[in-house]
């Protein structure tokens, strides 16, 4: 007995010492590039990669923006469109990611795009492209929550006229769905939030068991279409001059089905070892989500042997009305609908996470108005509370959780009175964290051509690196030579074109309500942002803020 003992407690010491290794890795980590350690770290590759894969959400969300995605691809490029549509952003969201992975393994913090563009960026302009790109994660990121609880709610609303024809789905009970899907994610997220590493592993395995609980039926009991038409069947229904720029305008829907894997980037500062779990999260996700997602595409066009039907269904989403031509039962139909939901409002819970970090990381380094309120952290649950202590509860940044909370409890008013909010907010998605994406990619293939990223041992262990004014050093992560240039270059390829045509309407010459009006969200932001720090920020904003000198 007295042996058993003391094996316990050896094996409980070497638990606590490699814990504690482990967070004085991480902590030194993040103090090399000038951070100091705020936020707990709960988060770590599985947690993580739940996370991020449902954020991605790719299946999910080629069906929920079936009415963007298929129907104006199935417009502007027909069924074989929307396949190879899939593949080029599929590729391009990849080769994107691999060039964000080699900047977060670099400096794995909270504020991502901004803090790599201030490290990278020419002297003469750090401070004020910085500042530009923080404000458009900020506006992407509402705009991804925003969107991701909206089209919850319609959904759910989908599914009530799936089953009862005579109801009517009005504005405000979709408001009041929304409200409801943001009361739940601000939940897990304050309330709960010690609970959000396991909420995530468990829906990464809804995420994977709920692929397979609807593909199964969908194909072994619908009737398919011919390969034939999936694969070589194009269209040009747009009015668009050429059958090659009806193909362009169609991807976005396809983009934002991938926007969103630089969510784990986000959450840097809460993940162990971030410099080498992010990278390889956000890779695995995208192509587990690839994956998904191209099965999921294939599978609807090849049983959607009716697509009239299937655009027009009263449900507002065509993949219910596939779903029921296929299965030809009500209660298959509705339970196999009824995942799409379910997931996407769990995306919702990971979407306001992401983005309260973003903010809260923003105004830690002075780059929005209030910053000194946003930037503050607060446990939960409260240590005064019956069972609860310091050692169990989850810093969170509560403002900043709040602030976002109210802009799109806002925002989900436009609802009332735009019947085409979901495609300028899914094109405001796109434009504006492509565009933080495109100035992040062009400075690291800069850097990297010019030879202005040194080895990591050619760099003291106890300096600062990878901020503003400091040397620049590469990370665990990296493709190294020609093919590094190569996947930087095709990365900033694609997102030039994916900003350049998520500005475009589904359709020539287009009337007031079918115009794409993200130009607008975007321009209009990075327009009232530069005044903001033309005015006021230039004098407070100066870039990530170096919160120590040293560490070791």
């Amino acid at each position: 007995m007295q042996e058993s003992v003391e094996l316990r407690d050896r094996q409980w010491d070497s638990k606590g010492a490699s814990s504690s290794q482990s967070r004085v890795h991480d902590e030194q980590g993040l103090g090399r590039v000038g951070k100091k350690q705020i936020l707990k770290r709960r988060f770590g590759f599985l947690s993580i990669l739940g996370f991020s894969c449902t954020i991605l959400a790719s299946w999910e969300g080629a069906l929920s923006t079936f009415t963007i995605s298929f129907e104006d691809e199935l417009r502007s490029g027909g069924p074989a469109g929307t396949v190879y549509s899939f593949l080029v952003v599929w590729l391009g969201t990849f080769s994107t990611f691999v060039t964000l992975s080699e900047l977060v393994s670099m400096a794995p913090t909270s504020g991502g795009q901004y803090h790599w563009v201030s490290m990278m960026a020419p002297r003469w302009c750090q401070k004020y492209i910085s500042f530009l790109t923080g404000w458009l994660i900020v506006i992407g990121w509402l705009g991804a929550f925003t969107s991701t609880c909206y089209l919850s709610a319609s959904e759910i609303q989908g599914l009530v006229v799936l089953n009862h024809a005579s109801y009517v789905a009005e504005p405000w009970q979709a408001v009041l769905l929304f409200w409801a899907i943001v009361a739940f994610a601000v939940f897990v997220n304050v309330v709960a939030s010690t609970m959000l590493p396991k909420f995530e592993g468990f829906v990464l395995i809804l995420h994977l068991v709920g692929f397979f609980a609807i593909i199964i039926p969908l194909l072994y009991l619908g009737e398919h279409n011919p390969a034939s038409e999936v694969f070589g069947q194009f269209a040009n229904e747009g009015g668009f001059p050429t059958q090659g720029l009806s193909f362009m305008v169609g991807m976005v829907g396809n983009m934002f089905a991938f926007t969103g894997a630089d969510a784990a980037v986000h959450m840097s500062e809460e993940i162990h070892d971030a410099e080498r779990v992010v990278p390889q999260s956000i890779l695995t996700s995208v192509l587990i989500n690839g994956l998904l997602g191209f099965g999921m595409t294939l599978s609807t066009l090849f049983t959607m042997t009716n697509s009239t039907a299937a655009l027009e269904s009263p449900t507002g989403y065509p993949y219910m009305q596939i779903f029921c031509s296929a299965t030809k039962s009500m209660g298959g139909c509705t339970v196999m609908s009824a995942i799409v939901p379910i997931l996407v409002t769990a995306t919702a819970v990971g979407s306001l996470a992401s983005s309260s970090r973003m903010v809260w990381s923003f105004a830690r380094d002075r780059g929005l108005p209030g910053w000194r309120f946003l930037s503050k952290v607060s446990l939960f649950p409260p240590p005064f509370l019956p069972g609860a202590s310091c050692v169990n509860a989850q810093a969170v940044p509560q403002y900043s959780i709040l602030v976002v909370t109210v802009a799109a409890v806002l925002l989900a008013l436009i609802i009332l009175g735009s019947a085409a909010v979901l495609n300028d907010v899914v094109s405001l998605c796109v434009s504006a964290l492509y565009t933080s994406y495109l100035f992040s990619a062009f400075l690291l293939m800069w850097k990297r051509c010019t030879g202005g990223i040194r080895e990591p041992s050619d760099t003291p262990s106890d300096t600062i690196v990878n901020t503003p004014g400091a040397p620049l050093s590469w990370g665990p992560f990296r493709i190294r030579g020609a093919l590094g240039i190569v996947v930087n270059g095709f990365s900033i390829a694609y997102l030039t074109i994916g900003v350049f045509f998520s500005f475009w309407p589904d359709e020539m010459n287009p009337t007031a309500s079918t115009m794409n009006w993200a130009v607008v969200g975007t321009v209009g932001t990075s327009l009232i942002s530069t005044v903001y720090y033309v005015l006021w920020a230039q004098k407070e904003y100066t870039g990530p803020v170096v919160e120590i000198d040293r560490y070791g």
